[in-house]
């Protein structure tokens, strides 16, 4: 199968090995890859860090990643950002290198697949309460669903199980829709533009990366702010701090 066949449908349909009910497709195979890059990466970077004056260049690199998260954290949840930090850096990071991929010939993102995005959306949805009830408690938490009224539980659960669905499908569909129109292109005008949709590909990558990102962060810090609203200002001010 070529290049083109690849990016006009779903990686869950590239099926690299079967055996009976058994079988390996190419959202399995990049997850796992993007995985193990991640986790290497991660290693190589970290194992050698410096805390004086001289640092490596991939250190320096590390320290401007995180500290960028940290303070996009911090912006949207509006409390210290070291909870939340190695959940929602990890699905930036791992979308946002799942996308940038993309420019490889014969990968396909696993962001391009339903499975994966629904996958990352029930995580969200799993730290959203766990989250909400480290920092609220049980009952603190469950009181959200009956506010302003008791009649607004149904809704308000409803609403907590719509945005998950809309998280996966947003994610999915603009990779997905991303890949099948470049493929199209690339058919048609094959001198002309694979390297201006390369370009917008992986510009549309880094957008959804952070988009969803920032979406699970406004959810977690949603579900996660009543303590501090409680405690009035002095909550506000002791929230600015690390």
């Amino acid at each position: 199968m070529d290049i083109l066949d690849l990016r006009q449908i779903t990686p869950d349909q590239v099926v690299f090995w079967k055996w009976g009910v058994l079988s390996l497709n190419a959202t399995i195979v990049f997850t796992w890859g993007i995985m193990a890059f991640l986790a290497l990466g991660s290693w190589l970077i970290t194992r050698n860090l410096s805390s004086g004056e001289e640092l490596s260049r991939w250190q320096n690199l590390l320290e401007i990643i995180v500290s960028s998260m940290q303070d996009q954290i911090r912006d949207i949840a509006r409390q210290p950002s070291k909870p939340f930090l190695p959940f929602a850096g990890t699905l930036f990071l791992f979308i946002f290198t799942c996308n940038l991929f993309a420019v490889v010939p014969g990968y396909v993102p696993p962001t391009a697949s339903l499975s994966t995005t629904a996958g990352l959306a029930i995580c969200v949805f799993a730290a959203v309460p766990l989250y909400g009830i480290l920092r609220r408690g049980l009952w603190g938490y469950l009181k959200q669903y009956t506010r302003p009224t008791p009649l607004m539980l149904p809704f308000n659960i409803i609403g907590e199980l719509s945005r998950t669905l809309a998280l996966a499908v947003r994610l999915f569909g603009n990779l997905m829709s991303g890949t099948k129109i470049a493929g199209i292109l690339i058919a048609i005008t094959p001198l002309l533009f694979p390297v201006v949709m390369q370009v917008l590909g992986l510009l549309t990558g880094v957008i959804q990366a952070y988009i969803f990102s920032v979406l699970a962060m406004v959810y977690i810090g949603s579900a996660a702010r009543v303590r501090e609203e409680k405690n009035g200002e002095h909550g506000n001010r002791r929230e600015k701090g690390e």
